[in-house]
């Protein structure tokens, strides 16, 4: 990307290959040289500081006891003096550095006079006739006695101007600053992405590919009247590629690409966040025709008065000017603003009209299709067997995002490298989805022989209910392995994504969730805690199908849900009931005969299969997994096929998490657990 002649404020960081006109430009300005490094300055400051000493000392009159010229002439006369030095500097000054026979109070021997007159012949004369010692120096030059007694104190005064005034002046230009944007402009010389790196998101990307069609090529779309759209806003769960596909965008585009997150614009001064909104604008029709990708835009989007009392804060300030500068009096062509959010209710209306946020993309969880894709993207640089079905694992992904598929990658990685293994297979890649759904294995938790054949009971129900009802997919696998927070689960495996549900599949999971309590009421008459979340997510299921599905030919198709009004927005919601209470008591009824009809049915299933149950659970206590061919041969033959005898379960060798184990959560099925 080349931008000629361009200049830009400094907390934008330039792009790489920018020609150097714009050096010149930067250069040309005028302003305050740069401030010292903080190493040099403290060096400065101690060679001063070493200078000032050594000059107070070398020009001091009265050392070691501070005597005068007559204390001088006096000690002379005395006998007292054994050799003197004289000197001469620059400026006619003469001086004599005596040596005493007697030590003063400091036990000093020497001491330093200045002498009336530069060449005393009486003094040398009592030098002479007294026997002292004369010795002499040459004279300092004026250059040097001038450098001894002002660089100190010019040295001190710099520094002091470097670490003060300077400081000052740019406490006082980063206060001024704040005002400034943050947006960076993003370079294309390094990890540049393309619409070829993402995928699972097809419509997605045909929107914004056609944005940067029009930035490329406007004169296509306008020759017939068309307007370039002001702005993209991007919506959807977290990790469906909404900030990835900014990044696509940038390598797509050839204009300018500035990149600045919601929460950058909100600061504690007032007014900082609406000021650093007007100066992003600035530097966008600088640089027109350009793109502004605002991250969570929801920081400073959400909708305006949505407490008691109102309010004029900062983020309503910024939001102010965000719709000013999008669409206003000044508004100017070539620039569009392409804008993510998890929360897309939480957005100011005014915001979301067009002529703002002319088009709202709606980034979704991906398909089957679309997460096969993300699959071979994400494993383009891991080393995977010829033996890895990348569509088998899609479809044991169901709900999963893009985020979430690009970790079971690595982790399917991680444990190849573990074993020691030079392919990653498809068993690692069974144990990583198991892992990023429901935790690591904790085979550190040892359950004693009770507690294990409870478990291996409960799931074995689950797994007789789930085979013998043909609404329900197939199952995919069965382990009595304690997995997160799991004891036991029992796992099956979409053939296909469903978008609707119909009320014999919503009755065919209510029997299945009911299998492990019936299983354990069947053999030990008694019931446990276990199914707590069966139970939980069933009375769920069976509401929803009487409240807002109308599958109660009791009520009819008619919706009892709570009518909800928004305090706060986001926040609480107040629920009033727009049924009476006779309604309610019908609707109590409802509930509880599809329950005990969903678990009468998985009763009489289990019964008729006593015997499958019994060998199932059998054979599940002693291999701990078994996969779907396992299961179907157990149950046309009682037994396992012969090639599953000696296998081994899988990951015998993989760490455990230490945790405590906590109540047992069964029957979760892989098609709801990412719902």
């Amino acid at each position: 990307m080349v931008i000629s002649g361009l200049f830009l404020k400094k907390e934008v960081i330039m792009a790489e290959n920018q020609p150097n006109d714009n050096k010149s430009d930067k250069a040309g300005k005028k302003g305050p040289p740069p401030m010292p490094m903080r190493g040099l300055a403290i060096s400065f400051l101690m060679l001063a500081t070493f200078l000032v000493i050594l000059n107070f000392f070398s020009s001091s009159t009265k050392q070691a006891g501070g005597k005068t010229y007559s204390d001088f002439v006096r000690m002379i006369e005395q006998g007292r003096i054994s050799k003197v030095t004289m000197s001469h500097d620059g400026a006619g000054n003469s001086y004599a550095l005596a040596e005493s026979k007697d030590a003063d109070e400091k036990g000093s021997t020497q001491f330093k006079v200045q002498l009336p007159f530069r060449n005393d012949e009486s003094l040398q004369q009592l030098l002479k006739e007294s026997g002292v010692e004369i010795d002499g120096k040459p004279p300092k030059t004026m250059l040097i006695s001038i450098l001894a007694n002002i660089v100190p104190f010019i040295l001190i005064f710099g520094i002091i101007y470097f670490i003060f005034i300077r400081q000052m002046k740019n406490a006082g230009r980063g206060a001024m600053s704040f005002g400034k944007s943050r947006a960076k402009l993003l370079t294309q010389d390094k990890n540049k992405m393309t619409f070829k790196d993402v995928a699972g998101v097809d419509e997605a990307k045909e929107e914004l590919a056609e944005v940067v069609e029009f930035l490329k090529d406007p004169k296509q779309f306008q020759k017939l009247g068309g307007k370039m759209p002001k702005g993209v806003l991007l919506s959807g769960s977290p990790g469906t590629g909404k900030t990835l596909l900014a990044k696509a965008v940038a390598g797509e585009a050839d204009v300018p690409f500035f990149t600045i997150s919601g929460s950058d614009f909100v600061e504690m001064f007032v007014g900082i966040g609406a000021s650093r909104v007007r100066d992003m604008f600035e530097q966008g029709k600088k640089n027109a025709p350009c793109i502004i990708f605002i991250d969570e835009i929801d920081a400073v989007g959400r909708s305006r008065f949505s407490g008691i009392g109102g309010g004029h804060d900062e983020r309503e300030q910024t939001l102010n000017a965000l719709l000013v500068e999008m669409d206003g009096f000044d508004t100017q062509e070539g620039i569009i603003i392409v804008a993510a959010t998890n929360r897309p209710d939480v957005l100011d209306p005014a915001l979301l009209r067009p002529g703002r946020f002319d088009r709202q993309v709606v980034v979704d969880l991906p398909t089957l299709e679309g997460r096969e894709q993300i699959l071979k993207i994400h494993s383009r640089n891991v080393r995977l067997s010829d033996k890895v079905d990348l569509k088998r694992t899609a479809r044991g992904t169901s709900g999963f995002s893009g985020a979430d598929l690009a970790n079971l990658v690595n982790e399917a990685a991680l444990l190849a490298s573990r074993r020691g293994a030079e392919f990653v297979e498809q068993e690692d890649m069974e144990e990583a989805r198991d892992k990023v759904m429901w935790g690591r294995e904790r085979r550190s938790h040892v359950l004693d022989a009770e507690e294990k054949k409870l478990t291996a009971y409960h799931e074995a129900g689950h797994a007789l209910a789930m085979y013998f009802t043909p609404e329900c997919d197939p199952i995919h696998k069965v382990t009595i392995i304690p997995r997160g927070r799991a004891l036991g689960a029992t796992m099956w495996l979409p053939e296909k994504d469903r978008y609707t549900q119909s009320q014999k599949r919503l009755e065919a999971d209510l029997v299945t969730l009911m299998g492990g309590r019936a299983a354990e009421e069947l053999i030990f008459g008694d019931v446990t805690t276990g199914a707590h979340n069966d139970i939980q997510r069933a009375t769920i299921t069976a509401r929803n199908m009487v409240c807002e599905y109308g599958m109660s030919k009791v009520l009819g198709p008619q919706n009892f849900g709570s009518n909800e009004e928004v305090l706060f927005l986001g926040r609480e919601v107040n629920r009033t009931q727009n049924h009476s209470e006779e309604t309610a008591q019908k609707i109590d009824r409802e509930v509880h005969r599809i329950l005990e009809e969903s678990y009468a049915k998985t009763m009489q299933i289990l019964t008729e299969n006593k015997e499958k149950l019994i060998a199932l659970s059998e054979i599940l206590i002693e291999k701990e997994v078994l996969d779907f061919d396992e299961v179907d041969a157990i149950m046309k033959t009682g037994e396992l096929p012969a090639e599953s005898e000696n296998k081994k379960p899988e990951f015998d060798g993989t760490l455990a998490s230490i945790q405590p184990a906590p109540e047992e959560i069964t029957g979760e099925k892989q098609g709801e657990a990412k719902a």
